[in-house]
């Protein structure tokens, strides 16, 4: 109940004061013009009391249903300030910041993961990526990459955890048991 009533207080105190600022008075008197008045209200919300006042006004389901927008409205926002000059030159501004890009890559790795398994199975994708692996510069870029000290620590490391898997050496054991199966029958024929 405290609450309901600080909040109201504030509220009505914050309507009041924009309604002093905007009521007919002689020119003489002493009239808050709109940068006062914005600056008062600024003031009375940096206040402990105008933050806790506006933080349980957030809190009431009620408010909260005021305030949500509709979905439609917040795509078209989103998409018309994305594609401005203005949003395209803020977000070259913000990905030059390491911090930024990597939160930023790290809260949408699921869904780049998700985007990147649909692609794999679009066939004109497969044929897009399939013209970039033959362009010789790419090509050239890959042997390079290939022929680095990293890469070949790296693939050694493949090969060693390959080598040393349960698995593998199954399958290579059962290929090698076929294989002089094979030889063995092949010498008993041709014997």
């Amino acid at each position: 109940m405290k609450r309901h009533g600080l909040l109201r207080m504030t509220l009505l105190s914050v309507v009041v004061m924009l309604a002093a600022g905007c009521a007919n008075q002689d020119e003489e008197a002493h009239q808050l013009d709109y940068e006062e008045t914005k600056k008062m209200v600024v003031d009375i919300l940096k206040t402990d009391e105008g933050k806790k006042a506006l933080q349980e006004a957030i809190k009431d389901k009620e408010v909260r249903q005021e305030v949500i927008m509709d979905e439609k409205v917040i795509k078209e926002t989103v998409q018309t300030t994305l594609t401005s000059d203005k949003g395209k030159e803020f977000w070259q501004k913000a990905f030059e910041d390491p911090k930024f890009a990597a939160t930023f890559a790290k809260s949408m790795k699921k869904e780049h993961e998700a985007l990147l398994k649909e692609l794999m199975k679009d066939p004109d994708y497969q044929k897009m990526l399939i013209d970039v692996m033959k362009d010789p510069e790419m090509q050239k870029t890959m042997q390079t990459a290939m022929k680095s000290q990293e890469f070949r620590k790296y693939l050694q490391g493949v090969i060693e955890e390959t080598l040393a898997s349960p698995l593998y050496k199954a399958k290579m054991e059962e290929a090698i048991k076929k294989a002089a199966e094979e030889a063995q029958k092949k010498e008993q024929g041709g014997s």
